[in-house]
């Protein structure tokens, strides 16, 4: 079967579209035949070679590529319940040690790794919920904050923090959302009470001035760090979505960084939010697998709304 694999670290060139051979599925494992694979910034920061410099992964001859997949099953290994031939499900592959990602024909995941894909969804749009979807709860889970808290999501009009906005509206938070001043309509359509452009030059004191005395906590999906640390009140919450963004903990706040991991029955809980609607699926395009290192291109120039998908 085809799959896109990394040999040697740098730029979009070394995405390799290669033979390999059939994955088999282990006890407590299931293979799904790809239909879309999500492209994400951690693939290309993984092809770069950045997680291997920062200590994340170790070195390796091969490299698979791609967390998020849609796709059918089409294997399920001894011991797996609740999968079986022919269902269409998403997953996360959330580890990076591995010689095949989801940017393949077809992989193997763990069952726990899975869920249903969400009903009326077409596979490219399933494929953007898994990494982003669950990065942001996980987010918000971190933040903690009860129903009626204020909080600041940057990066508002991003995949992951669509997501966010959303999920944080649905648990009773008032949101206050940082995006590009061509966003304010979409971020206050996904549940943003209080729209600041990230054009601003001073982000704290904007956010302040919508909420006084500063939010009670915020999920930093832009990695600007310090720069929104200020919008939060004393003794706030904080969480970066990404390694190595994450601020000092000024002012007694209580600084986190979300460590991404797999959670099949979060998943699905996601998944049915996304089939209620209640939950928005962008897809940027679509690209067949062999335009992988084009899809990181486009990646890479940003501008995004919504993720780029690749289609085995």
């Amino acid at each position: 079967m085809r799959a896109v694999v990394v040999r040697g670290f740098g730029g979009p060139e070394v995405l390799e579209l290669a033979e390999v051979e059939v994955p088999r599925p282990g006890r407590g494992q299931v293979r799904v035949a790809v239909a879309a694979a999500g492209v994400n910034p951690v693939d290309a920061v993984t092809r770069s070679g950045v997680l291997a410099q920062a200590g994340l992964m170790a070195p390796r001859a091969v490299t698979g590529v791609g967390w998020d997949v849609a796709g059918t099953v089409d294997a399920v290994g001894p011991g797996v319940e609740g999968f079986a031939p022919g269902q269409r499900v998403v997953g996360l592959r959330d580890r990076l040690d591995v010689d095949l990602g989801t940017y393949a024909e077809q992989v193997v995941l763990d069952a726990d790794a899975l869920a249903p894909a969400p009903a009326g969804a077409t596979f490219a749009q399933a494929a953007t919920l898994p990494l982003n979807g669950l990065t942001a709860l996980q987010a918000l889970d971190l933040l903690a904050l009860p129903a009626g808290s204020t909080v600041l999501v940057t990066g508002a009009a991003g995949a992951v923090g669509g997501f966010t906005v959303e999920l944080a509206a649905l648990r009773g938070l008032r949101v206050a959302a940082l995006a590009g001043p061509e966003d304010e309509e979409l971020v206050r359509a996904l549940g943003a009470e209080w729209f600041v452009p990230r054009t601003v030059p001073d982000v704290a004191r904007a956010v302040r001035e919508s909420v006084p005395g500063g939010v009670d906590g915020a999920v930093d999906a832009a990695l600007l760090g310090v720069r929104a640390l200020g919008a939060v009140r004393g003794r706030g919450a904080f969480v970066a979505v990404a390694a190595g963004s994450a601020p000092t903990a000024l002012r007694g706040i209580r600084v986190a960084n979300v460590w991404i991991t797999a959670d099949g029955p979060a998943l699905a809980r996601l998944s049915a939010l996304a089939a209620d609607g209640r939950l928005t699926l962008r897809v940027a395009d679509t690209l067949p697998l062999e335009k992988a290192a084009d899809a990181h291109h486009r990646l890479e120039a940003g501008h995004l709304r919504g993720r780029l998908v690749l289609t085995p």
